[in-house]
């Protein structure tokens, strides 16, 4: 099950931004996957919360007050419950468009053609379909009967009967921290979607498999939370287990970025399994997520988990756009081996996986998920 939706497809330069951001990696992704015929079942957001017989695709108000800090939510909106309040001034900081000395950064507002404030729409639905992601991969009601015919679905099968995976071209907001927007990140879907899918009571155990360039830090930093509130767990064990490989020194592991952190705040958290990868080791990579799956089933203790949430981020690609991101370089045949190791270790267990499209800059970030995906053309998914 593929979800997507045109909302989701975002031009930067319309908001007076300048950063390497493709709007039509999502487009390349599905029509390399037309071409091939691979027959995926592809949900928009309307269509899949109508078959999960939602009211909306979006999370409420209350969802994001459930892993954020109240009072950092409530300054995304004004008086009137409508997106604005200091709305401006948090995408600011998020997307980094100011120097320390105030002047713009990456930032042209009079060449933007629409206003700032309106990302805050786009973004809401990135962050809600990591949600929908999740609830699809659940769904196993039934058999889809293989591949549905055409890639393009004009309405959602009655009760969307899934088969344990959805790959969504969307979300990975793993930078999100609880009381700020960090690395383009304004809110944390990551942890949002989990701890959603927590209260309903549709899983208990979940996983977090980080395979961004980045490290997942406001995710880390947000488990952290809510197990200091005493919310993520059940008896002694953790009900959130997070992995993350990434750049053992990039951003935000960077030096200047450590040095400004502060103590028990994200970078510094660390998550449940940490797998640093520096420069040139590109060949030990997929030996150690290897090995950083299996923790993953040491640390829960004979429970099997009732979701994965896969962070499927390209920007280890070495055809990706981002120049910091050039210290971890995979070839698209170390992408593809990397994707296929995490989907067969959870296929086998039987464990739901919900994919994140994440991190992926310049015009090749298609490549990799576009590779994968196809590679699962004829696995009835």
């Amino acid at each position: 099950m593929l979800l997507y939706d045109k909302q989701l497809e975002t031009n930067m330069p319309d908001y007076g931004i300048s950063i390497p951001m493709s709007p039509s990696r999502s487009g390349k992704i599905l029509r390399y996957l037309e071409e091939r015929r691979s027959g995926f079942p592809l949900l928009s957001l309307g269509a899949a919360a109508e078959g999960l017989g939602l009211d909306s695709p979006l999370l409420r108000r209350e969802d994001l007050e459930r892993v954020h800090q109240r009072e950092y939510i409530a300054r995304l909106y004004d008086e009137s419950g409508r997106p604005g309040g200091e709305l401006e001034r948090e995408l600011l900081k998020t997307y980094e468009l100011l120097n320390p000395d105030g002047s713009y950064n990456r930032y042209d507002p009079a060449g933007a053609v629409k206003p700032l404030t309106e990302l805050f729409t786009t973004i809401l639905y990135r962050v809600s379909g990591s949600y929908l992601a999740c609830r699809l991969a659940l769904e196993s009601r039934g058999s889809l009967g293989g591949k549905i015919p055409g890639l393009f679905l004009e309405k959602a099968p009655a009760g969307i009967p899934g088969e344990g995976f959805c790959f969504y071209l969307g979300g990975g907001q793993h930078h999100g921290r609880y009381d700020s927007g960090s690395g383009f990140c304004l809110l944390n879907d990551v942890i949002l979607a989990a701890r959603k899918i927590q209260v309903e009571g549709r899983a208990a155990l979940i996983w977090i498999i980080d395979v961004d360039a980045h490290k997942g830090d406001g995710s880390a930093e947000l488990v952290k939370f809510s197990r200091d509130r005493g919310e993520t767990f059940t008896g002694k064990n953790p009900e959130i287990l997070t992995l993350s490989v990434h750049m053992a020194s990039g951003w935000p592991l960077d030096r200047e970025s450590i040095a400004r952190a502060e103590q028990g705040r994200a970078p510094l958290v660390e998550s449940d399994i940490d797998i640093p990868i520096a420069e040139h080791e590109e060949a030990l990579y997929t030996p150690r997520l290897h090995g950083g799956l299996g923790e993953l089933e040491r640390r829960s203790v004979g429970r099997k988990p009732g979701l994965a949430v896969v962070v499927d981020g390209v920007d280890v690609y070495e055809g990706d756009g981002l120049p910091s991101t050039k210290p971890l370089a995979l070839t698209k045949e170390q992408c593809l081996e990397r994707d296929w190791l995490i989907f067969s270790f959870l296929r086998d267990r039987g464990i739901p996986s919900a994919w994140l499209m994440a991190g992926g800059y310049g015009e090749n970030a298609w490549e990799p998920t576009a590779n994968f995906l196809a590679s699962l053309g004829g696995l009835n998914i």
